[in-house]
């Protein structure tokens, strides 16, 4: 029986049913495990309750339904809100938050639950809708270590399931940093391929070679890594200056093309602003040392 005699009668209870609730409710559906799901318009749990799910006819319902709360909702603001008023049927469950925010609003979130005796956690899923449920999509978790060890097998049915540490705030800050690193990715990507296209090859064609290529550059961030954390950059894979006099003809064949240069022009001011700060001579993983810095040409 659950807190004030309320009988817990399903695994876990999923409160948001947007694009992304959905997909975490079914994805618990389709590893077996009993979902309460809920949403405050009732419309959106038609499917999922013809998959199988228990529909809560209240928010408290379905707070009370499971040991394990999942949120997924527009804002922190709106999770704090939504709960307030049935906080006390949080004591004793785990909160998982998988809306996106800050790390302060991570850190305020995880002391709101605690001060109504709910353990915590923060988490972000980081491959979008389409793989959820499936082993490559990345799912990352901070906060109460023990919860996550308890509710391990449940959260596993989202994807791979990382837990990254007790700081509830890291979540959110890994949240940030993969979508910036996605999003760098897919900006040299772009320009590759106007690039390449400019010679008439096909998008499809290119990010044949392009994947194939990924497992390189994939190596490069685990061994810069390491040079990162260590304070040392080797040139075993050129120095920022080698790198620079290529980005230069990067953008100068883009020029030619008729290609914007926006994209190689970033890259080249990073590589310039190390070499102004002594590591024209560093393996290029030196131009950490501008970045964190955060100088800028005037």
């Amino acid at each position: 029986m659950g807190e004030n005699g309320i009988h817990e009668r399903s695994t876990v209870s999923v409160i948001g049913l947007g694009q992304m609730g959905t997909r975490l409710a079914q994805a618990f559906l389709a590893a077996g495990h009993g979902t309460t799901v809920w949403n405050r318009t009732t419309a959106k749990a038609d499917v999922l309750v013809a998959q199988g799910a228990v529909r809560a006819a209240t928010l408290e319902a379905a707070v009370a339904a499971s040991p394990l709360v999942v949120v997924c909702l527009p804002d922190y603001a709106t999770v704090r809100d939504l709960l307030g008023p049935v906080a006390e049927r949080l004591r004793g469950r785990v909160v998982v938050n998988l809306t996106s925010g800050t790390p302060q609003e991570a850190t305020r979130t995880a002391e709101w639950a605690a001060g109504h005796g709910a353990d915590y956690l923060d988490g972000a899923a980081m491959s979008g809708t389409r793989l959820v449920g499936r082993s490559e999509a990345l799912f990352v978790f901070s906060g109460s270590r023990e919860a996550f060890g308890i509710h391990r097998t449940v959260l596993e049915s989202l994807g791979n399931s990382v837990h990254l540490g007790t700081d509830p705030a890291l979540a959110p800050v890994y949240d940030t940093a993969l979508f910036g690193l996605a999003w760098g990715a897919l900006a040299g990507f772009y320009h590759a391929v106007a690039l390449v296209g400019a010679a008439g090859v096909v998008p499809a064609a290119f990010a044949a070679v392009a994947t194939g290529h990924m497992p390189f550059v994939t190596s490069l961030m685990t061994d810069h890594a390491r040079q990162i954390q260590e304070g040392r950059f080797p040139d075993d894979d050129g120095t920022v200056e080698v790198h620079a006099a290529a980005m230069e003809h990067l953008v100068g064949t883009s020029r030619a093309h008729g290609i914007g240069t926006d994209v190689p022009e970033l890259f080249g001011n990073l590589l310039d602003r190390a070499m102004a700060t002594g590591h024209g001579a560093s393996g290029m993983a030196g131009v950490i040392d501008t970045i964190r810095k955060g100088e800028r040409h005037v």
